[in-house]
């Protein structure tokens, strides 16, 4: 999360002003039910009350697994030669209002709009998210920034409506782990720290902080509880997570929401078994902006790095810092727990290089002034801070290669598309196609929903250099052939639409759905969509055209899936494209489509469903806790988007991983080959113990030493590690000092440890990643013009309680006509593994598994068994 200074001070007016809008869709009543009865997981685990999370102690300290080694040996040389006090800046933010962990660039200017993570999740290409990555570090490190505060895989898209699932990828696993790796890997390579958020059950925006949904009106004392049972949460949400870690994340954002009633970044269970016991994870773990709620517990449950370091924003106080101090001198954190916290943090600097790509800051994240205060709220130190470094270089090309690339073909009747720029008469409608009236930037953090929707709002938006709007690239395009061109960018203005519409040869119309963060509100819909439904009289506009106009082609731009009513039948409507969040080229990278300078190959990362009810999750937008935490139960276990409607034996309108090209693919020659581990090799669980927990340097522990110090003038609301007293009790200014029965056995043990089964290496288990299968197909390209299909491979585990088939490996191909090329997969020990409650490991069951492979999760022409030697692996 990230607010901007315009986001606090108009938050309430932004609220009301939004809400007043006219939209005849968004204010409908949302639902009370978070699972539809008939998508209740048949296993009974899911369904059983998941409200408890066992605290798990101590915090696992960093040992440089992996390919972590020479970067904890160059960290552990630097903190030996740090003081306390500076051990406790580092993990310590100095406050909401100044340094952002060395500031994030989300609303600096002089950078590009990229397409968001939905895109490029339906752009099926691994080397695509690696380039997005690479960009998007590069500019970053440009800026002068350590942590670019992403990829997202939390929220995984539990749920259609989610507020916040476009910055995230797609609601299947797999998909989002490959591509969440590759964004990392791409992003770490330019020398900044990658943060993977939000960990974890992050999956709506309603309840998720108490004082927000209190601004609502809602009257709840705590955050909303995702409860969810250890293999959904093995199988399903940390499946990316460790994806992530694999790959080498080197720092990962806790979330605000409870896990089984226990706050994220304080849950020992999450941090200490799942992510640094399981997983392995040897970055550090910071809190989202005010998701810390205690001190010393959340030390000892695993959090390094409190953010932005205040309890509240601007509040003064706290909860680490010279509290910190005070729990390092009485000893209720022992200097271990502190050491490997730094220890965590100074090793990811060192381990994407950091000491040979940092770039002095040159921007600030509160104003784009050139002149201005260093310390935003204290109103201290007016200097230059804003020196507008243009980071953009030539990202504009992979901005709309990317957004042509994600651009989902889903109807084309009698090869309506690609146009040729000479039709008779071209006809564009929609405020979707045109530019927001008061510029692409004139609503703080994106919240509105005015022109062309090519970035959602939030903390998760960034300022736009300019927008391309699809209006004025139809135009150019059209222009450019001495065609005729009009366009009605009003979308209530419906006699002069129809009349338009009347005269057109071509209509192409544009209609969007928008969602966002939870601090805003845009017409009702409190970061989360209240429903399905097109936005700005989407329907009534589509209908108003395709009735008038028998060759109407429909663009969608959205946050993700919506409701297309008989769209996919209108015999008027005769070609589809979803082109989801593309950014800043977006009207190019439409017209590229459109045009056929691009033969799109992109395959929807979700399902487009007939019904909202038919996706069997939705969300918990009403308390149902009285005024404690909402409890929010994913009894649907595994079973959500596709898998949720295979199971259930629903029928989508397009179902998930289709899309279709200009030209047309055929798949054969299926072939399944054991290999050498899957003859040979067995998964051995994890044994034995960690080395006991090191110590780096010493320090006094005299109070008097760590009062503020004279020679400096300390600025207002700054988090600084110095005390008020030389008496620690009143130096922590809170009642009942001394009482130290809150704290959990075994929390402060530094001695060895047992190791968990499942781990051994960042990721977990390294045995989980042999290969044990190979599979190849044959894709050919049966159509006259060159094209790229994604091949798609799914597994059915065959077990009662698992779905009926997963999707487990995929790989875009560009083929030209009349050619072939080979699909290849690997299958791995954890892609065929059900995590075991019991013995806290991944088995393989000894039911019968069958591969699949095709172009989309309903389409899969070929199939085989996996054979006899797996279970015996």
């Amino acid at each position: 999360m990230r607010l901007t200074q315009a986001s606090l001070l108009f938050f309430a007016q932004w609220a009301l002003q939004q809400d007043n809008q006219d939209n005849q869709d968004n204010s409908s009543a949302p639902l009370s039910v978070a699972t539809y009865p008939d998508a209740v997981s048949p296993n009974p685990a899911a369904s059983a009350p998941a409200d408890y999370s066992p605290p798990y102690y101590p915090s696992p300290w960093g040992t440089g697994a992996g390919d972590w080694g020479d970067a904890y040996d160059k960290a552990r040389t630097f903190v030996e030669q740090l003081t306390l006090a500076e051990k406790i800046n580092l993990t310590t933010g100095v406050g909401v209002s100044d340094v952002w962990v060395k500031r994030e660039i989300s609303h600096a200017d002089y950078n590009s709009v990229f397409p968001a993570g939905i895109n490029v999740a339906a752009t099926f290409d691994r080397g695509l998210a690696y380039a997005r990555g690479v960009a998007m570090g590069v500019e970053h490190r440009e800026k002068g920034t350590d942590v670019q505060l992403g990829p997202v895989a939390g929220p995984l898209g539990r749920a259609p409506e989610g507020g916040r699932n476009w910055e995230g990828f797609s609601p299947d696993p797999v998909l989002t782990g490959v591509l969440i790796g590759q964004t990392i890997q791409g992003i770490q390579s330019a020398g900044v720290i990658a943060c993977a958020k939000h960990f974890i059950g992050n999956e709506q925006e309603h309840f998720r902080q108490e004082p927000e949904a209190r601004l609502y009106g809602y009257n709840i004392t705590e955050s909303l509880s995702s409860n969810i049972d250890d293999a959904t949460m093995h199988e399903l949400y940390l499946w990316p997570f460790a994806d992530a870690v694999r790959a080498g994340v080197g720092s990962l954002m806790c979330s605000y929401n409870q896990v089984n009633n226990s706050y994220s970044c304080q849950n020992s269970y999450l941090l200490n078994y799942l992510l640094k016991g399981e997983l392995d994870f040897q970055g550090f773990v910071m809190s989202d902006w005010q998701a810390q709620h205690d001190g010393v517990a959340t030390a000892l449950a695993g959090l390094d790095m409190s953010m932005p370091g205040d309890t509240l924003f601007n509040s003064r106080r706290s909860y680490w810092g010279s509290n910190l101090t005070v729990a390092m001198l009485n000893q209720t954190v022992p200097q271990w727990r502190l050491d490997d916290m730094v220890t965590r943090i100074i090793a990811a600097w060192y381990y994407v290089g950091r000491d040979n790509a940092s770039v002095p800051i040159n921007f600030d994240s509160w104003t784009t002034d050139t002149f201005g205060y260093q310390h935003f709220f204290a109103k201290q130190g007016y200097t230059l801070i804003n020196e507008h470094v243009d980071v953009r270089d030539e990202h504009a090309t992979l901005i709309r290669q990317i957004g042509a690339a994600s651009t989902v073909l889903l109807k084309n009747t009698n090869k309506t598309l690609p146009l040729t720029g000479k039709e008779k008469f071209t006809a564009v409608f929609g405020s979707d196609a045109s530019q927001n009236p008061f510029g692409p930037n004139g609503c703080p953090d994106r919240g509105c929903d005015n022109g062309t929707l090519a970035m959602a709002w939030g903390s998760g938006a960034a300022n736009f250099p300019y927008l391309v709007t699809p209006d004025t690239a139809i135009q150019n395009e059209v222009v450019s052939n001495n065609g005729v061109y009009q366009s009605i960018t009003n979308d209530y203005a419906g006699p002069q639409i129809t009349q338009l519409a009347g005269q057109a040869s071509t209509a192409i119309v544009f209609v969007n759905a928008d969602s966002g963060e939870g601090y805003l509100t845009v017409d009702g819909n409190e970061g989360d969509r209240n429903n399905l439904t097109l936005w700005l009289n989407g329907d009534t506009l589509v209908t108003n055209v395709s009735a008038n106009c028998n060759n109407t082609i429909l663009v969608i731009h959205s946050t993700g899936p919506v409701l297309l009513g008989n769209y996919s039948d209108h015999p008027n409507i005769t070609a589809i494209l979803w082109a989801g969040l593309p950014g800043e080229q977006s009207g190019n990278s439409i017209a590229d489509v459109l045009y056929g300078r691009v033969n799109p190959g992109a395959k929807l990362p979700f399902t487009l469903a007939r019904t909202r009810e038919d996706y069997g999750t939705d969300l918990l937008y009403m308390p149902n806790n009285g005024p404690n935490a909402p409890q929010n139960n994913f009894t649907e276990g595994v079973f959500i988007d596709y898998r949720s409607l295979d199971q259930r034996n629903i029928t989508p309108v397009y179902e998930f991983g289709y899309g279709i090209s200009y030209t047309t693919f055929s798949f054969s020659n299926l072939q399944i080959a054991p290999t050498g581990s899957s003859l040979s090799s067995t998964y051995e669980p994890t044994t034995g113990y960690s080395s006991p927990a090191p110590t780096y340097g010493n320090f006094s522990t005299d109070p008097a030493d760590y009062q503020v110090p004279v020679d400096i003038t300390p600025v207002f609301a700054y988090i600084y590690p110095y005390l008020n007293s030389t008496d620690l009790a009143t130096a922590a200014n809170t009642t009942g000092y001394g009482d130290n029965s809150f704290i959990p056995p075994h929390s402060q043990n530094g001695s060895a440890q047992p190791l968990l089964p499942a781990s051994g290496a960042p990721g977990g288990n390294p045995a989980l990643y042999d290969v044990l299968f190979q599979v190849n197909a044959t894709v050919t390209n049966t159509g006259k013009v060159a094209g790229e299909e994604v091949a798609q491979l799914y597994i059915s585990l065959g077990g009662p309680y698992d779905p009926p088939k997963v999707l487990r490996g995929f790989e875009r191909l560009s083929i030209q006509p009349g050619e072939s090329t080979t699909f290849h997969a690997d299958i791995t020990r954890r892609d065929i593994s059900n995590w075991d409650t019991v013995s806290q490991n991944w088995v393989i069951s000894n039911y019968t598994k069958t591969v699949y492979v095709g172009s989309s999760s309903r389409t899969l022409p070929l199939s085989g068994p996996l054979g006899a030697s797996v279970a015996a692996s």
